[in-house]
């Protein structure tokens, strides 16, 4: 199976790549828009992009390209424990350096550390977590770069110190795309979008309610703006079960019929926990 996935080597996209199919023949992409599209056209099999972080919440290039764009669907997702790591070329200290390179989500996760250790160390942004090292290996100056152990391993060059994330409980949440979703487990999600076409009292909360007068789970709920007008917006939910449960099949029906826009992403197995 081909996979598709956001590159380089070494970053946390393909962590999840091998964590949810290490056999797989994974192939990077230089962007969320690009690993999508390769799916859609057939290149690969199925494609894995992140689309939650615990820290810094939704992905919106993810998911407005499910709300807008593409007809994959979510046949999969996988939780990966993001851990940063301070890497360091043979030979430099931590007195010595003057620049971090880094991705700017990775570096502001990290600030804390780096007000304490390296205080006088300039901040420059990188592509991704992975060729973050590769800023570090050309600089003209001491660096040092924060990025995965994999990467470390990938480039060769040393741990100076672990998990320098200031909020440890830091995950990310990746789907894995495909033509279709998944068959029925027992252990289910299903993820939709809807709007409405007109704004009046009650509209949302009824709408949940055909979740709620079915116990069915409501996992999360979030919006967007809908792209059209100012103050308009669709909502997103996760809920417990597969859309071909007979009482999800019957909400599913319900919030329909309720919606102007109404779109099904997928039902696909629940992630394992990650820690």
């Amino acid at each position: 199976m081909k996979l598709a996935y956001l590159g380089p080597e070494g970053t946390y996209s393909e962590q999840a790549a091998i964590d949810y199919a290490a056999n797989s023949e994974r192939i990077p992409y230089s962007g969320i828009l690009a690993v999508v599209k390769a799916a859609e056209s057939g290149e690969v099999q199925e494609a894995i992009v992140p689309i939650e972080n615990s820290l810094e919440g939704v992905v919106t290039h993810t998911v407005d390209l499910l709300i807008h764009e593409s007809p994959l669907k979510i046949r999969g997702e996988v939780v990966v424990p993001i851990h940063h790591q301070l890497l360091m070329p043979p030979g430099v200290r931590m007195e010595d350096v003057r620049v971090v390179y880094s991705h700017p989500q990775a570096i502001a996760q990290c600030r804390g550390f780096l007000s304490s250790n390296l205080p006088s160390a300039e901040h420059v942004a990188s592509l991704s977590t992975a060729s973050a090292v590769e800023d570090m290996k050309s600089s003209r100056y001491p660096a040092a770069s924060i990025s995965s152990r994999r990467a470390a391993e990938l480039f060769d060059v040393a741990i100076a110190e672990s998990d320098i994330e200031d909020i440890h409980n830091n995950l990310t949440r990746f789907v894995v795309l495909g033509a279709e979703d998944e068959r029925r487990t027992g252990q289910d999600k299903t993820s939709i979008c809807f709007d409405f076409s007109q704004d009046a009292p009650g509209t949302l909360y009824n709408t949940l309610g055909e979740l709620a007068q079915r116990e069915i789970n409501m996992i999360k709920i979030e919006s967007r703006p809908d792209r059209r007008s100012l103050g308009k917006y669709v909502f997103l939910i996760d809920m417990d079960g597969h859309r071909e449960d007979p009482v999800v099949s019957e909400a599913l029906d319900a919030v329909k019929k309720r919606a102007a826009l109404f779109k099904i992403f997928g039902s696909y197995p629940k992630a394992r926990s990650a820690g």
